[in-house]
């Protein structure tokens, strides 16, 4: 199982409703709109990195309202 956090920038105002639309995607585990360089913060969970990625292309970046992603895999050292 590969978790990672995806870091995510939105149009003015789209943040909740970001958050809102991605909280429902499968793989998704939690998505909360947050204040900073970065407007929602998502984790997630695939059973591999190849999925992952397939999560945050074909589903994630969908989203209307999404400007920017930068997806952060969890590692445990």
């Amino acid at each position: 199982m590969v978790q990672a956090y995806i870091l995510i920038q939105t149009e003015v105002g789209k943040a909740a409703n970001v958050a809102g639309q991605i909280s429902g995607i499968p793989g998704v585990t939690q998505a909360e709109d947050v204040t900073g360089p970065y407007d929602v913060i998502v984790r997630a969970e695939a059973r591999n990195v190849d999925e992952l990625g397939k999560l945050v292309v074909a589903k994630i970046q969908g989203v209307e309202g999404i400007t920017r992603t930068l997806t952060c895999p969890i590692v445990h050292i």
